[in-house]
Parts: C-alpha cells; sequence; structure tokens
C-alpha cells in the first residue's frame, strides 16, 4: 500500500477528493485492462452489477439467469433490479456456470444472462456469448474475482457489461469500489448518470438515480494497484503452481485446474476435499487453523439457500446437484502475492499431514 501513497499524497494537495480527474485516470487504466471502450468507476461491485442491470432497464416479469454458487452480491443486485433470477448449474472443473443447461433455462421472459468468473478464471463467456446472441439476450459478467483474466485472448469485461470490485480482499483494491466496462456507449451513460443523482449536470437531473460515486482518494489507491497488477498476477500463479506440486497425489484431493485457452489470476485457490479424502473439509481446516495457516470456504452454501431468499417471488430456485455438492468439498488455501516460497511450503506441509500424505 506505500505505493499509493504519492498518488493519495497528489488527491489530498489538490483539494479535489471526490469523484475528479484520479478517477478519470482509474477509468482508463481499467478500459485498458478490460479491453473496452468505456469503463465507468463506482463505489462497489454490487453498485457496478446494479446499475449494470438498471441501465439494461429491466421490466418485473423479465428474468436474469445466472450461478448458484456465488456471493450474495450476484442475486441482490438481480433481486434489486425487479427482475426474477433462474440459475443453472456449474460445472466442477472450474465451478463456473455450465452454458449447456443455461440453454435449458431460457425462456421467453429472459433478459440477460449473468455468468459469475468465479475465484480468478473465467466462466465459458464464448459460449454464453454465443447464446446470448441465438436468443437476443444481454451479458452482464460477473468479474468481481477475475481482473486480468482472459478467455482465448479476450480480457475479462469484454464479452458484455463486465463488472469488477475493488473491494479489500480483491487481486486489485481501493479499499471499497467498483467498475463497469463497456463498449455500449448507450450503457456507460446511463450508469455515469445513475452514479450521480442522475444528472449531465450539475443539477440537470436527466433521470432518477443515486449516489454511487467512487471518490478520487480511493482511485488513487486502485491505480496504483492497478500499476502492479501483471506483478501480483505473476506471483499468485507461482504460489498456485508451487501449492498443485505440493498437494499433488493425495487421495481424494482435488486440486483446482486451469482450463484450456484461459488465464487465472487466483483470486483464490480452492481444493476439493471428496469421498476418498484421509479427512473432511472441516478437519483439514481445524488443523490448518491449528498450525496458523488461515483457509475460507467461499461458498458454504448454494447462495439462494438461506431464508432471506427462501419462497421470494423473484427467486426460482432449482436443482443443482453438482453446486449443492461442492459447497460441502470445498476449501480455499492462501494463494496471495505476500506469500514466500517458504511460507508455501509450509502450507503443502501442514496439508499433507493433516492428509497423512
Amino acid at each position: 500500500m506505500r505505493d499509493a501513497e504519492p498518488l493519495v499524497m497528489e488527491v489530498l494537495r489538490s483539494g479535489h477528493l471526490t469523484q475528479g480527474p484520479m478517477v478519470e485516470r482509474l477509468e482508463a487504466a481499467m478500459a485498458g485492462i478490460a479491453g473496452t471502450e468505456h469503463a465507468v468507476a463506482v463505489n462497489s461491485g454490487t453498485a457496478a452489477l446494479s446499475l449494470s442491470l438498471e441501465a439494461l432497464a429491466l421490466r418485473p416479469g423479465d428474468e436474469v439467469i445466472t450461478s448458484p454458487f456465488t456471493f450474495a452480491a450476484t442475486l441482490n443486485a438481480v433481486i434489486a433490479s425487479g427482475a426474477t433470477v433462474r440459475f443453472a448449474d456449474i460445472r466442477p472443473g472450474d465451478f463456473n456456470i455450465d452454458p449447456a443447461l443455461v440453454e435449458g433455462q431460457v425462456n421467453e421472459r429472459t433478459r440477460v444472462l449473468l455468468p459469475v468468473s468465479l475465484y480468478g478464471q473465467m466462466a465459458d463467456l464464448v459460449a454464453i456469448e454465443k447464446l446470448a446472441a441465438v436468443h437476443g439476450l444481454a451479458v452482464v459478467e460477473d468479474s468481481a474475482q477475475a481482473i486480468g483474466a482472459t478467455l482465448d485472448g479476450r480480457p475479462a469485461g469484454s464479452f458484455g457489461v463486465g463488472c469488477f470490485s475493488l473491494y479489500a480482499t480483491k487481486n486489485v483494491t481501493a479499499g471499497e469500489g467498483g467498475v463497469v466496462t463497456t463498449d455500449d456507449g448507450e450503457v456507460a451513460d446511463r450508469v455515469r448518470l445513475f452514479r450521480n443523482q442522475g444528472m449531465r449536470s450539475r443539477y440537470d437531473y436527466s433521470c432518477v438515480g443515486g449516489n454511487y460515486r467512487l471518490s478520487d482518494i480511493h482511485a488513487a489507491v486502485g491505480l496504483s494497484q492497478i500499476r502492479r497488477l501483471e506483478e501480483f498476477s505473476a506471483r499468485r500463479n507461482d504460489n498456485a503452481a508451487r501449492l498443485s506440486q505440493g498437494l499433488a497425489g493425495i487421495p481424494g484431493l482435488i486440486t483446482p485446474e486451469t482450463l484450456a485457452g484461459r488465464r487465472h489470476v487466483w483470486h483464490q485457490y480452492t481444493v476439493r476435499l471428496t469421498d476418498g479424502a484421509p479427512c473432511t473439509r472441516d478437519e483439514l481446516a481445524a488443523a490448518l487453523a491449528a498450525e496458523g495457516i488461515a483457509t475460507g470456504i467461499y461458498y458454504p452454501r448454494l447462495v439462494f439457500d438461506y431464508d432471506c431468499y427462501r419462497g421470494h417471488p423473484q427467486v426460482v430456485a432449482s436443482d443443482v446437484p453438482v453446486a449443492a455438492r461442492i459447497t460441502s468439498e470445498i476449501l480455499s488455501l492462501p494463494v496471495h502475492p505476500g506469500l514466500t516460497d517458504p511460507e508455501v511450503d509450509r502450507i503443502v506441509s501442514a496439508a499433507r499431514k493433516a492428509l497423512r500424505a
């Protein structure tokens, strides 16, 4: 974070703390990463999702198809738009939505396909883009965890309307923040209006909006991080490779893979503990915690499997057996760029000890 100090001090000395020139610099950098004509900075990844859906002018009765294996922000954004959400199951190889099963959920009310690129690896946006074209649907990418990821050379955020998070835990952080990327000038214009109380200029209200602005201070932190994205991504990739090599060959332990044509940016390194493993997921987590190694479960339940969503008129739960099984198997191990090689080796050693391997 010390890299952010010069840019933050530049903002403080300018006296312009709210959305201003530093936000514009962040937007230009994000458009370059996503390979899009437009990037619009907002104050969270959730806002990026919500404003993107609002820009598509969804109405009650319209439907959005997304993954059941995601953070609640994905679902909450659809509900806030007034649309109804349906779910298609995921593929175990990359934890992302299965395009073949998405097609089975499409009906005459479907307006948007909302794939989530989980853990730093893109969903099959090529197949989803083709499916959307056949049915005349919009694509909104939840790329909160996938900044810098690519599929067949195309960046995350370039297949439809891209939505990124700059939250504290993300590969690039501004502390809080989000970005919408798109080649659609009309969508970008609507998002810019919505984020600033619907004003095209001061007191010139073009539509109903809100306050979803990103401050120049947050943008300064984010811009300093963007400058190191390639360095961070390379280190995460090295750590993931070291983990996979060290954990290879353990019965019942499935290490994550990078699918063909993809650049994985390793927001999370997530293993699966299946029936053949020497211990359960929870036992492995407890053993690692006893060694001072933090782990995470992203996510412990299907996104719609909570009381607040059961019976909700805008949530159509469905049978998603792959996602349901994986919620009890997954465990994310440390992979962040601050890890040293000896620390990664210690994670491997502690995991192999717990797994009696």
